[in-house]
């Protein structure tokens, strides 16, 4: 039992970094989609973090409302989240009033470091101070070895933690967050835009890049269900485009996600190890998914540590 428990930690290769590093292009030449009224998302590169990318890999954004503006991802790094407050200022001097850390992945909370001098409320799932304290600082100092100190920025923690759901006001513009059980990490928050019925599931929905499983696979399709009941007009991706069509890029995750539970309990069933396992399970999914072979193997190690036990 040893012997396979640390051949599964090698797989596992340790934390998910969900984005530490490959080839990617600068966050200079990204621009803001203007997705619905006041709300603007730009387009994360699909591409691990790179010193050519500054971890600008995640869609992170702004909603404007009538007193203030909240930010619903801060970027990947210092530099990314730079670079968001600058496009926020080309567009409103009215405050920064709220940073949204939706998950502990260091590309989704990096940026939160540019905002600080803003004072806003740091809004995060009530699990994330445990998960940061746990990981912030080893994915600091990978931050700092690939972008050095003065880019990579620092760990900020939640200053409003929520443990069900909670809502603000920009003035006019009411935003209601969900904090969700278990699923693609353990600290996973999605925000509900009312005026324009727009969902920001974060990473709970990635289009086109491989989804990266880093939590309970059984629960994320829990949570899925518990998104689609919000009865949302469209969705804002953790990666993927700016903004989609919810019930086919819902159907898309799902399909993979299934295949990845359906191949690994059929695997374990057969007593197929781990190691031959994740060169099988969920590979009719390959051509389907962006970065399939980054995150494949870990995503199927998870899967078969999880399910091995049902």
């Amino acid at each position: 039992m040893r012997g396979a428990a640390n051949r599964r930690e090698a797989l596992f290769g340790g934390f998910c970094l969900c984005c530490l590093p490959t080839l990617g292009r600068s966050a200079e030449g990204f621009a803001m989609d203007e997705v619905g009224p006041g709300i603007f998302i730009r387009h994360g590169v699909i591409a691990d973090a790179s010193a050519e990318n500054n971890d600008a890999i995640a869609n992170i954004g702004f909603v404007v409302g009538k007193e203030s503006v909240l930010v619903t991802e801060s970027g990947g790094s210092l530099v990314d989240g730079q670079w968001l407050r600058g496009e926020i200022r080309k567009r409103t001097t009215k405050p920064i009033s709220h940073v949204v850390l939706t998950h502990v992945h260091p590309d989704h909370v990096f940026g939160a470091a540019a905002f600080t001098e803003d004072k806003p409320v740091f809004i995060g799932h009530a699990s994330l101070r445990e998960a940061l304290d746990s990981r912030g600082e080893y994915y600091r100092k990978r931050l700092v070895d690939m972008l050095g100190a003065d880019k990579a920025g620092s760990v900020v923690y939640p200053t409003l933690e929520v443990k069900d759901a909670a809502e603000i006001d920009l003035g006019d513009r009411k935003l209601s967050f969900h904090a969700h059980g278990k699923a693609h990490t353990n600290s996973d928050l999605s925000m509900l835009d009312s005026q324009s019925g727009l969902l920001f599931p974060a990473d709970l929905l990635s289009v086109d890049r491989i989804p990266s499983l880093d939590g309970s696979l059984l629960g994320w399709f829990k949570e899925i269900e518990k998104l689609k009941s919000f009865g949302a007009t469209g969705g804002i991706p953790g990666h993927g485009p700016t903004r989609v069509e919810l019930e086919p890029a819902f159907a898309a995750i799902t399909g993979y996600l299934a295949a990845l539970r359906d191949q690994t309990r059929k695997a374990i069933a057969a007593d197929v190890p781990i190691e031959k396992a994740v060169k099988t399970v969920a590979m009719d999914q390959r051509d389907k998914w962006q970065l399939f072979d980054n995150y494949n193997t870990r995503n199927v190690t998870q899967a078969y540590q999880e399910l091995e036990w049902e």
